[in-house]
């Protein structure tokens, strides 16, 4: 491949701020966990300033009404206000990568312009996704503002890994022709399933807010069982992924000669079952902050490795194989 270290630096860069995307999903998963959501009640900036304060007296004394959002007042917490803080440095940073990757990608455009222009295009929804962070705070914490900046960070993910796959098409096999249909559509179903499961998780967690603030933040025994029914479906939709990803992986393993996609939907496979335990800890232990990122990071990964298994199945190149054809 003509300017080898070009595509080497681009994909490198990339790799990195893809793996900074799901860090600082975790980031934001602790955020909510913790509560910290409002641990800084303006933005950019953190009760007024570009560097946090972490005492009380480093306020003024009028801040809870300074800081007032939507008619609630402010409240300092140095511990949420710097989890929160950490999250946003983390988000700048994810920022100041995608500049690069968009830098790196300008050499490449006589090779493929799709390279440069996807770049830019993420660079565009990492920016409103900056965008909708302020947004969340502005609204302080608003339930369909939080379920879009989720839905907005799987779109990069996915982005992300389409431009990886595009850098480097040499490193993965293909198939030219039509994959095996059920295979296929259970890989496409799954995809769509885990994104539905993510979003009505970021639901749930909408609901358990509430009940935190009903309950003044006491009786934490109770607040799995004043759940409604959408708790009771993302249940149910995790254990048909548990079940569906177990049949991709010990159904198809004999059939398929790819071992990257065996190796992708066996990880898809031990994640969900990592996931599903994280998940009833959740609800037989009252729901631990400890657990609650890791639950939503293994979904998120999920969700990648799936476009992942998708896209490079699906994309016309030559390479990935089955043994034999099965007809159903």
């Amino acid at each position: 491949m003509e300017n080898n270290s070009d595509y080497k630096r681009f994909g490198k860069v990339t790799l990195v701020t893809l793996i900074s995307v799901y860090l600082l999903i975790l980031a934001g998963g602790i955020v909510r966990s913790t509560g910290s959501g409002m641990g800084c009640p303006d933005w950019p900036k953190c009760f007024g300033n570009y560097i946090p304060p972490t005492h009380i007296s480093e306020l003024p004394l009028d801040y809870k009404e300074r800081y007032k959002v939507h008619g609630f007042e402010a409240e300092f917490n140095p511990v949420k206000t710097w989890i929160e803080y950490i999250n946003r440095l983390m988000g700048a940073v994810v920022g100041f990568l995608m500049l690069l990757v968009v830098s790196f990608s300008v050499p490449l455009i006589k090779k493929d312009w799709s390279l440069f222009a996807l770049s830019l295009l993420t660079l565009f929804l990492i920016g409103f996704e900056a965008w909708l962070g302020k947004m969340v705070v502005s609204s302080n914490l608003a339930p369909i503002m939080v379920t879009i900046h989720m839905g907005g960070s799987l779109i990069i993910v996915g982005l992300l890994i389409w431009i990886l796959i595009k850098t480097f098409p040499q490193r993965f096999t293909y198939f030219k022709g039509p994959v095996h249909s059920k295979f296929n559509f259970l890989v496409v179903f799954l995809l769509i399933l885990t994104f539905l499961q993510i979003s009505v998780g970021t639901q749930v967690r909408e609901e358990i807010d509430l009940i935190i603030v009903k309950n003044n933040n006491s009786n934490r025994e109770l607040w799995i069982d004043s759940l409604g029914k959408v708790f009771l479906f993302h249940r149910v939709i995790g254990y048909v992924l548990l079940l569906l990803s177990a049949y991709l992986f010990f159904g198809f393993k004999k059939i398929i000669e790819n071992k990257v996609i065996i190796k992708s939907v066996s990880v898809v496979f031990y994640c969900l079952l990592v996931e599903t335990l994280a998940g009833i800890a959740l609800a037989v232990f009252s729901l631990p902050p400890y657990l609650q990122p890791l639950h939503l990071l293994l979904a998120t990964i999920v969700f990648g490795i799936l476009f992942f298994v998708f896209t490079i199945i699906n994309v016309n190149l030559e390479g990935f194989k089955m043994k034999t054809k099965l007809n159903y």
